[in-house]
């Protein structure tokens, strides 16, 4: 087993790298905006369609990031990708954005939700009682499942990988389970799949054309962590060949289970039982099994969501392990334990920004100011399988993009497309987002000159 210069050790396989995109994809996202799309549209034919569309953007996603990280298979995924694109600065920033927006706020969010929904088994959760300083007690107990998923990481990563590798296989079996009970004993009609609401038929054709974009707000938002196992790269056994199918397998995969959870959703309580509900998949169990399904499903939310923090506890520490090489006055985020092989500084870096967010926001301010940024970000990242093409057509690489470059082409049209929908509905979420990114460059710029005067 080889450990690179910082001490990350190279132990994970294919299984393991699959795991981690499962598990940073599917949150609590498919179990709640349904709804939403289900009020905009009022469509069945054209929500699954978006379904779809997600999908394959997820997967022309996964494999730009499949040609990048098999040909450059380092610890933090986009940021060495645009570093090696356009530069240290947009890196930097990348990766200051990433500390705050790509993983923190996510987590943050997550773990919020988490406890919200653990009130179903526990009424004092469930009370969310004020304490001193505008403090409430779901968010302290949020902040203890931070905490214990940095001590969890920070321990060994065999033992953060392997929690991670058993909660993503409970998740996944519960979902299919919870599928297959729905098709087999479920108390659903099948007329309900093909059942268009009234309410799509007073919509004009821009009406419907705002109501596309919007569903597919929510929908791309859903399908992020399609990258997850790229991250890990530098600690991959055989990053080469496992990186591009750890990628295409996990996002393949999500896919069909999204595709399957929306039929369960439709089946159980139709287009107008949907509209607007918020927690759709127990809205849909509460029609298919009655109260042990909505137990039954809450269960499967917790776990659903404690494997997508579990996920990005761990991926966005590699981030800032990366530019702490490149920048000396970061250099403490630029080690990892000899024996534990985490980068122990990175995570507590990034638990206490984590802390900071779950006691200052709100969860729909947290996850459309995330979402914006990692779309932003993540489109960049995409950009640069053109631009190292045109660059460094000379680079070694393992594995190409299917048909680029129509497949780096279409993400990134439909992400500008959709950022720009995202910036009309929350303009105030949204400019944080940049304000993020123009405080990123201050940093730089601030960094730069430290490490200057430091050597």
């Amino acid at each position: 087993m080889s450990e690179d210069e910082g001490g990350l050790l190279r132990f994970i396989g294919l299984r393991s790298a699959m795991m981690l995109v499962v598990a940073s994809m599917i949150g609590a996202g498919i179990f709640t905006t349904t709804g939403f799309q289900a009020q905009d549209l009022g469509h069945p034919g054209y929500i699954f369609l978006l379904w779809i569309v997600g999908g394959v953007l997820a997967f022309c996603g996964a494999l730009c990031f499949g040609e990048l990280g098999a040909a450059m298979p380092e610890a933090g995924a986009e940021y060495v990708y645009i570093r090696e694109s356009y530069g240290r600065a947009f890196a930097f920033m990348s990766g200051f954005v990433a500390l705050f927006a790509g993983f923190s706020a996510p987590i943050a969010g997550a773990l919020k939700a988490l406890v919200r929904y653990m009130g179903h088994f526990f009424p004092l959760l469930a009370d969310d009682a004020a304490l001193a300083w505008g403090l409430h007690a779901n968010d302290l107990v949020a902040v203890g499942f931070v905490w214990l998923l940095v001590g969890i990481h920070a321990g060994r990563a065999r033992g953060g990988i392997g929690f991670n590798d058993v909660v993503t296989l409970v998740k996944v079996a519960g979902i299919v389970l919870v599928l297959l009970a729905a098709a087999l004993v479920g108390k659903g009609d099948l007329s309900n799949v093909v059942e268009i609401s009234p309410s799509y038929y007073e919509l004009g054709a821009m009406d419907k054309m705002s109501a596309m974009a919007t569903s597919l707000i929510f929908v791309t938002f859903c399908y992020l962590g399609w990258n997850g196992s790229a991250y890990l790269a530098a600690e991959m056994k055989d990053p080469q060949r496992d990186l591009p199918r750890s990628l295409l397998l996990g996002t393949g995969l999500v896919t069909v289970l999204y595709l399957g959870l929306n039929m369960m959703y439709f089946y159980g309580a139709g287009i107008e039982g949907l509209a607007g509900e918020v927690e759709v998949g127990l809205v849909a169990s509460r029609e298919l099994f009655g109260g042990v399904g909505v137990t039954l499903v809450t269960l499967l939310l917790c776990v659903s969501i404690l494997a997508s923090a579990s996920a990005m506890t761990m991926a966005g520490p590699r981030v800032y392990y990366a530019f702490g090489k490149d920048f000396p006055a970061l250099g403490f985020l630029h080690r990892a334990g000899r024996k534990s092989g985490a980068p122990a500084a990175a995570l507590i870096l990034q638990g206490i920004v984590v802390s900071l967010i779950i006691v200052t926001g709100r969860i729909d301010q947290i996850l459309q100011y995330a979402g914006f940024t990692l779309t932003l970000f993540s489109s960049l990242a995409v950009s640069c399988v053109i631009a190292l093409r045109i660059k460094r057509p000379e680079m070694p690489r393992p594995f190409k993009a299917w048909g680029y470059p129509f497949t780096p082409l279409l993400f990134l049209g439909v992400s500008l497309w959709t950022m720009a929908w995202a910036f009309r509905g929350r303009p105030v979420e949204s400019s944080l987002a940049l304000v993020t990114v123009v405080a990123g460059g201050i940093a730089f710029f601030a960094i730069s000159r430290r490490s200057a005067q430091d050597g």
